[in-house]
């Protein structure tokens, strides 16, 4: 999770192999006719290094090989995995409109930043951009930590994996969608489901929390969605299924990337959508989610260090999702 890496990577012993990048830049070479300097990352595994290189966290600078006529800064693959890419090499961040289409890119000092694939970054919005340039902003000297940019990774998602594999998505979120949380329901007299301080049944209290939303989707869609009690899931009419497809087929690259990332973290593609659609808060969000935790905590208690890094998880990745979407669509 985003918050425990957050909190063990300065405890973690960062391999010497795996703390080594190399820079590629070109710039100013007597005899070389170019007017701007481009950057890059790659992995140590792309290039040969010397044994003596290969000590410690150092990072190689290599020289270029060709003149290149743009300026640019991009991200590596292992942005999306979690890990240190590297010490800040940047001094001021700021945002500027691009010249060769709508949007808004990102400048680390005279470069702009591009995705792990090499193609500009380019947000929809000036209030997107910034928000991504804050994030780049507050990394500090000794390192960029990318799980501190939710921002930046939902647009990378969003500019660069929904396009290519918006069907997958999809599919994959369908998948799962007669298993979604808000379908079921605990088993009634059942011990196990029972907060004994409020003598509260848990199915009785999901009843309650959920029947907002319950009502609300069957506005939404049309069909009044069947509840269960059974660990597999149920089986919701085709015409609901249909519906909640089509839905997702109508939404722009940023809403499915949004709804995606919320779905994974809540385990429910309606109150994904819900979110989505600014019928539910974050915190009403993550209260549905916690729904059964939360009981099971007021009758057993909070394990420090445990249920509260989960919860403070649980809110960064729908509130980033969340705000990342509402910041997509300021005009």
């Amino acid at each position: 999770m985003a918050v425990r890496r957050a909190l063990n990577v300065s405890s973690q012993r960062i391999p010497a192999k795996s703390c080594c990048r190399f820079f590629s830049i070109n710039a100013s070479v007597t005899g070389v006719d170019t007017k701007s300097e481009s950057f890059a990352f790659s992995s140590a595994e792309s290039e040969s290094v010397s044994d003596s290189s290969r000590d410690g966290a150092a990072i190689h600078i290599k020289g270029p090989g060709k003149a290149s006529s743009s300026s640019s800064v991009t991200m590596p693959m292992s942005f999306m995995t979690g890990s240190i890419v590297g010490k800040r090499f940047y001094e001021k961040v700021t945002t500027r409109e691009a010249e060769d289409g709508p949007g808004w890119y990102v400048m680390l000092d005279y470069r702009t930043l591009k995705t792990p694939s090499k193609r500009n970054l380019r947000c929809p919005t000036l209030s997107l951009a910034k928000a991504v340039a804050a994030e780049w902003e507050f990394q500090q000297k000794d390192g960029i930590r990318p799980f501190t940019m939710p921002l930046m990774k939902l647009t990378c998602t969003a500019i660069e994996r929904v396009p290519l594999t918006r069907a997958t998505i999809i599919e994959h979120l369908m998948k799962k969608f007669h298993q979604d949380l808000v379908f079921v329901r605990a088993p009634t007299g059942n011990d196990l489901t029972r907060d004994l301080r409020a003598t509260v049944v848990f199915a009785e209290l999901q009843v309650k929390k959920f029947s907002s939303l319950m009502k609300w989707v069957e506005s939404e869609f049309g069909y009044k969605p069947i509840v269960h009690t059974s660990f597999f899931g149920g089986k919701q009419e085709e015409g609901f299924v249909k519906a909640v497809e089509s839905a997702l087929k109508k939404t722009c690259d940023y809403e499915l990337a949004t709804i995606d990332a919320i779905a994974a973290s809540a385990h429910s593609l309606l109150i994904a959508i819900g979110v989505a659609r600014d019928r539910l808060s974050v915190e009403e969000a993550v209260a549905l989610i916690r729904l059964e935790e939360d009981l099971q905590v007021d009758r057993w208690g909070l394990v420090e260090g445990g249920h509260d890094v989960d919860i403070a998880d649980l809110r960064v990745q729908i509130s980033s999702a969340a705000a990342f979407l509402g910041l997509s669509r300021m005009r």
